[in-house]
């Protein structure tokens, strides 16, 4: 078609996006500001989870087909904006939700407290060939572990703790243990809010519900132990609140504290500040019904307008967004789309 097509991030819908408008007959180049393309797929999935030769055949692939790749390109800081707005007809933000919620509480500054993110990304690193200097590699071998939060990430990061040698891994949600089956106010088709066990959590480890942590504490700059209570959980009008349960506080030996209780959106800096997208109230970037956002000929996809979510869902919403910017550029678009 003559069209060229630029995607920011390599991550499931980034990929998704560029294969489709590929396959439409557009010139697609995607930047990545990382060494590999892949981003979520490639750095925060463990390898007992997702083994990287799957993504590497299906990056043959892609490259095969003359998607071109431009990693080590950070659009907003070391890729101008303007660049893109100047040499391609249409742009595609799919860069992830990747500002972590933090847990700001005494005892956050002592070492050995990590965001689970950082834990993986270099976990995954190793894994992959990369000279990680140990002095900077976060290690769990032969430490007591505590993992805060109950989602998926925090499983990858039990998962990865035993692989590397753990003495002892909990994991803490703050929210009670969900029911065993559906619960009468949640049938189908809504998504059952069910009790569910990672092949991670039956390699071992404790998992605790209802435990809010309050505070660190420990010797020398180092953690040691963590504090905190059980709470009960009300909701009220939509809205979730605790309650401390009196008499219920307690302490437990950490050496390794990872933080997985999930992501604020996308980072606001360099990017998405130079194109001066809209936002939403969440702080993702908002977009209208054919996946443009407030910038024309800008769109977007994947848990950069969704907020954190499934790797699925990323891969729906980039094939998606792919037939809309197809039809924005031509007229009409043949391409499926599995979101209306």
């Amino acid at each position: 078609t003559g069209k060229k097509i630029a995607v920011v991030g390599s991550g499931p819908s980034g990929l998704a996006a560029a294969q489709q408008l590929n396959r439409a007959g557009h010139w697609v180049t995607v930047f990545e500001r990382a060494d590999r393309i892949g981003g979520l797929l490639r750095y925060g999935i463990p390898e007992f989870k997702l083994e990287k030769r799957v993504l590497d055949r299906r990056l043959n692939q892609l490259q095969n087909e003359e998607i071109r790749f431009r990693t080590n390109a950070n659009v907003g800081v070391n890729v101008p904006v303007e660049e893109l707005r100047r040499e391609f007809d249409a742009i595609l933000l799919a860069g992830g939700a990747t500002i972590p919620r933090d847990l700001a509480i005494p005892g956050r500054e002592l070492r050995g407290i990590y965001f689970a993110m950082e834990y993986l990304t270099l976990q995954n690193r190793r894994c992959q060939g990369d000279v990680v200097p140990d002095e900077t590699f976060i290690s769990a071998a032969g430490k007591r572990v505590v993992i805060i939060g109950g989602g998926d990430t925090g499983a990858d990061c039990l998962g990865t703790a035993h692989r590397q040698g753990a003495l002892s891994v909990h994991q803490f949600e703050l929210l009670p243990r969900p029911p065993d089956t559906r619960a009468p106010g949640n049938p189908w088709p809504q998504w059952p809010v069910i009790f569910r066990t990672s092949s991670a959590h039956e390699e071992g480890g404790m998992r605790e519900f209802s435990v809010s942590t309050t505070s660190f504490s420990g010797e020398n700059g180092q953690v040691t132990t963590l504090h905190a209570h059980r709470v009960e959980m009300a909701n009220e009008n939509g809205r979730m609140s605790f309650t401390p349960v009196l008499g219920t506080e307690f302490e437990l030996e950490a050496d390794l504290v990872l933080l997985a209780m999930g992501f604020l959106g996308p980072e606001r800096s360099g990017l998405l500040t130079e194109l001066d997208v809209r936002l939403t109230d969440r702080g993702n970037v908002w977009r209208d019904d054919n996946w443009m956002t407030s910038v024309p000929g800008v769109f977007t996809a994947g848990d950069m307008q969704r907020g954190q979510s499934l790797i699925v869902w990323a891969i729906a919403e980039g094939r998606s967004a792919a037939r809309a910017i197809d039809r924005y550029l031509m007229g009409s678009s043949d391409l499926p789309t599995p979101l209306l």
